[in-house]
Parts: C-alpha cells; structure tokens; sequence
C-alpha cells in the first residue's frame, strides 16, 4: 500500500508509548457531574431544567431556545438531581454555564440501576429521510470529537453548489501521547463502518476513504475484514499516511489522501469533502442503531505525573479528581503543566476541577522535564516558521503585523487561514509563543469586526460625531498583543 503525506509540517516524538495498544477502561461512574450547556460551535444553549429536578441519563437538559443551524443539545451523563446551575471554568479557560447533576444514590439494600436511562429510539437510516436522519444527529447532540466541536448535522448538510463526491474518516491522531482513535481503530471497527455507512447514505456520497497514520498499519486487515462484511452502500478504502505532524488536520489530510488543497478560506466542502473523526462517526453509528446521545467520552490519560496512565471511557462532566485513586492516580507533587487535548494545540488549564467535555481528547499531566518554560527572545528573521508552516503562510510577517497593530496586514499575510497548530512556535529558535499571538489576534479581529458593525447601526449624533475608527483605532486598549 503506497503511503502519502503533505508537503511541509514536522516529524514529532510521538510519545504514545504509556499507552500505546492499551484497551478502553470504563470508568467508575462520578458522584457529581458538571456538565458545560455549551460545547458546541454556535448560538448558546438554554438550560432546560432547573435546580431540584431529577434527571435521568440521556435526557436533554439544555439546547438552544428556536433550536438554530448551528446548536446542538445537551444531555445528562447520569440519572442524579441537579444541584447548581452557575458559571464555572471550562477547559477553553472561559466562564460557562454549567449543569451539576449529584448522582442518584441507590435505596438501602438495592442494587444502582443500570438501565435507569433515556435513549432515543433506535432509527434504520435506510427507512428514514435524509432530514429525519440529520435531525437525529442533531437532537444526539453530535459535534466534531477530534476538538473543534463543529455540529456534525451542519457539516453532513452541505450546500447544494458546493458537491461531495468523497467521505474521509479521520483516523490519523497525529498529536503527541494521545491514543484514543487508535482504541476506537482497534476495538470499534465494526461501529466505524457502520458510522460511515449511515453518513454515506445521508449525503448519498459512494466513495470513502479511512485515513491513519503509518504508525497504525497493524490495524489494516482488522478494517478490511470489517469493510467486507459490513453493509456498505459505496466502496471504502484505506489510505495510509507517513506519520507527520499536523496530518490530522483536515486540510493536511485531505491533500495527503486525495492531492487535493482547500482554498484559502475555504472549507474542506469547497475540496469536495466531508471528513469526519472516526470517534464521531462511532457515535453516530450509537446514534442510529442504540438511540444513545453523546454522553461518554473516550480519552487519554497520560503524562509523566500520571501514574497510571490509560484510555478511559468517562461520563461527559466528569473531574478526573473524582476518580477513585486505585482507578486514576496522579503525582500531584510533579505536576507542572495540565493540559487538555493534546500537547501541540490543547489548552492549558490552571487545576483539574474542569470537566470532561465531549471534545476533550485527552488530558495530559506533564512533569518540568516534559515541560520548559522559556523565556522569549528576539526574532532573527531566520524563516524556520515559514518552512514548516504546513498551510503554507507566513507566521514571521503576521507576528510582525500583529506587534504593530495592524490587524488587516496580519489577515493579508494568512492570520484566518492558520489552523493553529503550533509547529511555528515548536520550530522558533527563539522560543516566540507565535500560535498564542495567533489566538490572540483573531480575538482581537472579532472584536473589532463587531465593534465596527454596532456602529453601523447604531446612528451617529450630528452634534458630537466621532470621526471613523481605524483599524488599529477600533481595538479596545486591552486587547493589545499579549507577551508569551
């Protein structure tokens, strides 16, 4: 099987040793649970219970007020009462409203019931419509796991002018110490066929390929068996990728498997693909065939301050501080960085009372020999960032723009086309915090495009007109380029 890759990104230590080939651990179900009402990328949700009332796993317990293209709902992760409804800190390192849902304690002598559940009924996708089956991805509130948390009913859904004529699954989990695509390779295949099947027939797509890395090959007969066997309404494929960082990326991954390239500002529908992680495509195929809502989440667990380090199957909400220690222990003394998600472009967060959310792919618990904070120095022009950069842009130039304020050079120089990957900041000699500028700057955008678009409705007094806000000038003073 020839193995394809994209042009430029980095060959990284993979570090998945620690838990490389391990199985999916059910964890032992929390206490208490606190679950955010909004993980999804769109208009907010509203909670739909209120302090006091008994819930039941499975059940929605918030969604969007007039359910809009963009939202997806929640769902209880245990039967319990909900005991508080506030803000909290989520794993992005913002404020949300969160649901804490206590867990239903058994009566004295009973056993817990496990079937104290509420699923949705099982649905044949080849005896419903395509609406029907795209409002149950919906009301499962199925977003992207691989980390962006893009509504799946959205992406399935493309416009009629933009035609799809191929399926990736994406399988390549490219970042450093994270396994759990490979456990859901290695011990869900037969959901995975079965979840791209059902996305198959939706979109009426015929071709679909299964993209992993080189580092995964083993696992090719197990995926062939299962694609032989399966009721597959096209052909699928496997295409195998060399192992290089960023290749689960859409865009990188589309180029590698297809040689095809996503427009600048485009979207892989604009390549003529729909790529999907392979553990989104096993929760459709629960969806459909269980009738279960996204309320689990497989994750890995790992780091050098993890003393036991694991793939996990935990509640959506769950703390990893309220697993029992002979479950998930932790060197707490040797802690030096915690990280959600993986180590080149998940967030770092200050304690572990933060909750698993249904993007979270791993948490990751890194010691000072994992972990070195430098401090910044000047920026020699050597062009390290522009060679690795595998989108191709120019993260020297839209620093620069950024240090100086000018945010319509730094979108110029390809700011809104960086998937933030951080291979600039990993290859900077001198140790710049580039994908954090980055962050920064498309914040600042934002706020400026919304400040600029008040004014425009807003009717300016004749008496007392402002003169017209610059680009710089529209950026409130605080949101100035932050130091590393």
């Amino acid at each position: 099987m020839a193995v394809s890759t994209f042009k430029r990104g980095l060959r990284l230590p993979t570090r998945k040793h620690a838990t490389e080939g391990k199985p999916v651990e059910l964890a032992p179900s929390p206490k208490q649970v606190t679950i955010p009402i909004n993980q999804h990328f769109g208009a907010p949700n509203k909670s739909l219970v209120a302090v006091g009332d008994r819930v039941t796993r499975g059940q929605k317990i918030a969604d969007a007020a007039g359910p809009g293209p963009m939202t997806v709902p929640v769902h209880a992760s245990i039967t319990g009462v909900v005991k508080k409804i506030e803000p909290r800190t989520q794993s992005n390192n913002t404020e949300g409203l969160c649901i804490v849902i206590e867990a239903e304690a058994p009566a004295e002598g009973a056993a817990r019931n496990v079937d104290d559940t509420q699923y949705l009924p099982p649905l044949d996708v080849t005896a419903c419509t395509r609406e029907e089956a795209l409002a149950r991805i919906r009301e499962a509130g199925i977003l992207g796991m691989g980390g962006a948390g893009f509504p799946s009913h959205v992406k399935l859904a493309p416009p009629p002018n933009k035609p799809i004529d191929l399926i990736i699954a994406d399988g390549a989990e490219c970042e450093p110490y994270l396994t759990t695509d490979e456990a859901v390779l290695t011990e869900k295949p037969h959901l995975l066929i079965q979840g791209l099947a059902i996305v198959m027939r939706i979109t009426g797509v015929k071709r679909a390929i299964i993209g992993m890395e080189d580092n995964k090959a083993s696992l090719i007969p197990m995926l062939e068996r299962e694609i032989r066997v399966g009721n597959v309404p096209g052909d699928i494929s496997i295409g195998l990728c060399r192992t290089r960082y960023p290749q689960g990326g859409e865009k990188m991954l589309i180029t590698a498997l297809t040689g095809r390239e996503v427009p600048s500002g485009g979207l892989p529908m604009d390549a003529g693909c729909i790529v999907q992680n392979v553990g989104t495509l096993v929760a459709i195929a629960e969806a459909f065939t269980l009738g279960k809502p996204l309320i689990d989440r497989d994750l890995t667990v790992s780091g050098g301050a993890c003393k036991t380090p694991k793939n996990i199957r935990a509640p959506i909400g769950t703390f990893l501080t309220d697993l029992p220690p002979e479950f998930m222990s932790i060197d707490t003394g040797r802690v030096r960085k915690i990280l959600y998600g993986g180590p080149m472009m998940g967030s770092a967060v200050p304690h572990l009372q933060i909750p698993v959310q249904k993007n979270t792919s791993g948490i990751i618990l890194m010691t000072g020999e994992e972990t070195i904070a430098e401090e910044e120095g000047p920026c020699i022009r050597c062009g390290r960032c522009i060679r690795n950069c595998p989108c191709r842009l120019s993260p020297v130039i839209m620093n620069i723009a950024l240090n100086s304020n000018d945010l319509d050079y730094a979108v110029t120089a390809g700011l809104m086309d960086c998937i933030e990957c951080g291979s600039c900041t990993y290859i900077c000699p001198a140790r710049i915090k580039l994908v954090q500028r980055f962050r920064v700057g498309k914040q600042r955008l934002r706020i400026r495009n919304q400040a600029l678009q008040a004014a425009k409705t807003i009717p300016a007094s004749p008496a007392a007109a402002p003169e017209t806000p610059s680009a710089q000038g529209a950026v409130p003073a605080s949101s100035g380029a932050v130091k590393g």
